[in-house]
């Protein structure tokens, strides 16, 4: 079963989200180490939610920029391996990151990327966005995956 038919299963049935949550910090560990939140996945598309709590904090009582990386990796990457075709996979080969203010409270994390056609190699950027409660800009995410073939 690929990540999006996991994920319209999941969503529909109480407690999907959470269990959605898991499963996807069982494929992705490191990702799955700041416990984000699937709020909405569609093929180019993802919405993802972190709380903020002590685990993710720095000194400064905001959340801390490596959590931010992790949160802005990992929604630019649903976004795109949910658009590739089933015979390509995907890796991070740059990354870069801009904050705006200190992160405090609940983030939301979007991006978005066009169809990948084939899996022919190249390399694809994928923005995403993290915004704060008030909707104010957190951070902005530049990630290049590099799409190939499956071996």
């Amino acid at each position: 079963m690929n990540i999006i038919s996991s994920w319209n299963f999941l969503s529909k049935i109480p407690g999907g989200q959470f269990i959605f949550g898991k499963y996807l910090g069982f494929l992705v560990p490191y990702s799955g180490s700041i416990g984000a939140r699937v709020l909405a996945l569609t093929p180019g598309s993802s919405r993802i939610e972190l709380r903020d709590r002590r685990a993710v904090r720095n000194h400064l009582s905001s959340i801390h920029a490596v959590a931010l990386m992790n949160l802005g990796e990992l929604a630019s990457g649903l976004a795109l391996t949910t658009n590739i075709p089933v015979d390509a996979r995907a890796i991070l080969v740059k990354y870069s990151i801009e904050f705006s203010k200190k992160a405090r409270g609940t983030l939301v994390a979007t991006s978005n990327c066009d169809k990948v056609q084939t899996s022919e190699i190249r390399e694809i950027l994928v923005k995403a966005q993290i915004n704060d409660e008030q909707n104010d800009s957190v951070a902005q995410v530049l990630a290049v995956w590099k799409i190939g073939p499956k071996k």
